[in-house]
């Protein structure tokens, strides 16, 4: 599919305005976006696609890190061989070790068969580990293996199988400070942690939104044969990048599909979008309710400044020092907020 076709106003439908985005084709789908930060993540994925580096990606849920994957492993040598994805935290803690490397008959009751694992699947090609902050300390033991040694057992097996494939893992956990809790092993975080590519919220990227909303409708148009659809009203593009995304990009798709279904058309307004986006942000009504401005006057960087600390304090205290899941909840890339807590020594 090619560039997405102009956004037409709502009264003169006239042509306003074309959107030309950066568009990253892969396996499972495109990585649409303009903003410095994705710019940095394809250029980093064309230097290293054909080392067998292993990759950590990093990110809050829906940002698309299985696109980066995919782009990736399409980059790379590996591309014609398998690329096998596997959720570390949807596997029950007693099967992971057998589903990524396999189990022989009469290994385990219920084992009456000798049944090969993911990592055997991806031979030649590309494993991808999501949720790797979620494996059981035993299971990495025999991943820090399979990276320094690149060879494995399989459960109830003393044979050992070589192994050729490139390992790239994700989380959206902070994992430095889970080897601090001695809940992830330091040795296999600085293996995994070679290259680290770290994809931003969408909320940081609003610049993005418009590109992701059009490149989203148009798909939702093509399934769904609502070819009267066209695009969004000013208003609607306003409402989608002052909405904060908590669900991410893939979130964002939601929302473009269900209103694509439901608006009358010709152009989606604010009226298609869920109700939750059209209420004021909670940052919104918090500076509307707050005191009027002194007689005196105010010192304003100094009252922004403590503000700010008292924030970034909370957060830090109600997720444990946390600084992923702080960062989460003040809206910020965990790498800003490590620099803000350098620069003002909290």
């Amino acid at each position: 599919m090619g560039l997405p076709a102009p956004i037409l106003s709502p009264d003169a439908m006239t042509e306003v305005h074309v959107f030309r985005p950066t568009l990253r084709p892969t396996s499972r789908g495109k990585i649409v976006g303009r903003h410095p930060a994705m710019r940095r993540v394809l250029d980093t994925i064309q230097r290293v696609a054909a080392s067998t580096c292993t990759v950590l990606i990093t990110g809050e849920s829906g940002t698309g890190k299985e696109l980066v994957v995919a782009a990736l492993h399409d980059a790379s040598p590996r591309a014609g061989k398998p690329l096998i994805t596997v959720n570390c935290g949807a596997i029950p803690e007693n099967l992971i070790e057998s589903e990524l490397f396999g189990h022989v008959r009469g290994a385990f009751t219920g084992a009456h068969t000798t049944r090969q694992g993911h990592v055997a699947a991806a031979e030649g090609g590309t494993l991808f580990l999501d949720e790797i902050g979620e494996l059981p300390m035993l299971v990495q033991v025999k991943l820090l293996r399979l990276l320094q040694q690149r060879e494995y057992s399989m459960v109830g097996e003393s044979r050992v199988t070589k192994s050729d494939i490139r390992i790239v893992a994700a989380t959206n956990r902070d994992l430095e400070a889970d080897v601090a809790a001695h809940r992830f092993r330091e040795d296999l975080f600085y293996r995994l942690n070679v290259i680290h590519l770290e994809l931003p919220a969408l909320r940081e990227r609003a610049e993005d939104i418009d590109l992701l909303a059009m490149h989203f409708l148009h798909g939702c148009v093509a399934r769904t044969g609502r070819r009267d659809v066209l695009g969004f009203t000013p208003d609607a593009f306003e409402t989608l990048r002052a909405y904060a995304w908590p669900g991410n990009v893939r979130s964002l798709e939601n929302t473009v599909e269900r209103a694509v279904l439901l608006t009358p058309g010709p152009l989606v307004t604010v009226a298609d979008l869920p109700e939750r986006m059209r209420q004021p942000s909670p940052s919104l009504q918090a500076a509307e309710s707050q005191q009027p401005l002194p007689e005196r006057g105010i010192d304003l960087r100094a009252a922004v400044e403590q503000y700010e600390n008292g924030l970034i304090t909370q957060a830090l205290e109600r997720t444990g020092r946390n600084k992923n899941r702080a960062a989460q909840l003040l809206g910020l890339n965990r790498t800003t907020l490590v620099e803000m807590l350098k620069r003002k020594g909290i």
